[in-house]
């Protein structure tokens, strides 16, 4: 019985040996993730900084990686996914070490660069190593499983938060900083079991490199990248001010951390539906539409909802950008030469983070001058407009 298992996964057309290990990475690196970034927001709380300077803080999560990402990219598409993976887990473990020691307003700055610069190694790389792990028939499948582990991660994450927080208004930061930098200590373990392909080709090593601009000319690559921007951009402003959200309408730290639970719980469900719903309506289609349904969620949490109708904005929200988030992943690696694929990925990777450091500063500013819900109208038209920049510019073909 063990001898035919060995033998169907020998023989699959997916490479578990990496993918197991790689999904496992993922998964803790979402968790520690969401609970670092969570509980920096609450820190700030704790030490009275104005909401301005919470954008500042979260903004500084893509400084040094928008400077780095091509050459990453560079870097991967020579064959050197694994590695990247490694050193990008060690810098990802070091700034949540560095949470746990110094919380003061200059080091919640600075580690947040540090952490980001992590980050972007490990995204970049992980989702080349999908490729690796999976053949071009089981791609769809590959990422699909890639982008589940990455929402339990996401789902983890602030129910974490909400259990230690209980009842209470503000979470015991401290003991969250130091259970987020334990566990990016073990997701460094996990991810120095991935190895290096055992032969990198020798094109992979003397191979061209395919320049930014001509990559930037395909054809509906920089509507795709300026929506996916745009969507993880706003997404990762939702897990930061929800919070304020609920400290604004009275609703406890539990239900906040809930609502942010349920929200990537259905994005993992979204994820896992994900093959099936690109075969029955297409990657362009599907990522139209769920981008523009994603927007109108931004605009309903403009309003005063009840708890539950929360709940269901934040259900309906999840799976929509699980879907849109996937696509804008898929379609760029789907459309781009394989010898430039690290490199495309990169530029979409530092898109989002440019509007990471873009986007949290503005929101600080304009819900400084027009509140939480100005901030969520606002994002609302952003979402819708990149929805239809896409229907407007999709290829033909």
């Amino acid at each position: 019985m063990f001898q035919k298992f060995s033998d169907r996964i020998h023989n699959s057309d997916v490479d578990y040996r990496l993918l197991v290990p790689l999904l496992l990475c993922t998964t803790l690196v979402q968790v520690v993730t969401a609970m670092v970034r969570i509980t920096t927001s609450y820190r700030a709380v704790e030490l009275n900084l104005s909401i301005v300077w919470l954008g500042l803080i979260a903004a500084t999560f893509a400084i040094v990686p928008i400077m780095l990402a091509v050459r990453i990219g560079r870097f991967i598409d020579h064959g050197h996914d694994a590695h990247t993976a490694w050193m990008g887990s060690a810098i990802f473990a070091a700034a949540c070490a560095g949470f746990a020691v110094w919380s003061t307003p200059e080091g919640l700055l600075i580690w947040s660069t540090i952490m980001g610069t992590g980050h972007l190694m490990l995204m970049a790389s992980q989702q080349m190593l999908c490729v690796r792990a999976s053949t071009p028939r089981s791609m769809e499948k590959v990422f699909g499983n890639y982008m589940v582990a990455g929402a339990i991660g996401q789902g983890v994450g602030p129910y974490v938060v909400g259990w230690m927080g209980g009842a209470a208004t503000l979470p015991p930061t401290e003991t969250l900083f130091t259970a987020g930098a334990v566990l990016a200590i073990v997701s460094l373990a996990v991810a120095l079991t991935m190895r290096p392909s055992a032969a990198p080709p020798a094109e992979a090593k003397d191979r061209k490199d395919v320049p930014v601009r001509e990559l930037m000319r395909t054809p509906g690559l920089v509507t795709v990248i300026a929506a996916g921007v745009i969507l993880v951009s706003s997404s990762d402003v939702i897990l930061i001010y929800i919070p304020l959200l609920g400290a604004e309408r009275g609703i406890d730290v539990r239900d906040i951390g809930l609502l942010l639970t349920v929200r990537a719980a259905a994005s993992m469900v979204a994820r896992i539906f994900y093959a099936r719903m690109v075969g029955v309506f297409g990657r362009w289609p599907l990522m139209i539409s769920t981008s523009f349904v994603c927007g109108a969620t931004y605009a309903a949490l403009a309003f005063p909802l009840p708890l539950w109708a929360m709940h269901l904005t934040l259900v309906i929200m999840g799976f929509t950008f699980g879907l849109a988030a996937t696509l804008s992943i898929t379609i760029i690696v789907d459309m781009t030469v394989a010898e430039a694929r690290g490199t495309a990925n990169s530029l979409r990777i530092m898109g989002n983070r440019m509007g990471q450091f873009a986007l949290p500063f503005l929101a600080g500013l304009v819900a400084a001058a027009a509140g939480l819900a100005g901030l969520f109208a606002v994002l609302a038209g952003a979402i819708v407009a990149a929805s239809s920049a896409m229907a407007w510019k999709r290829p033909n073909s």
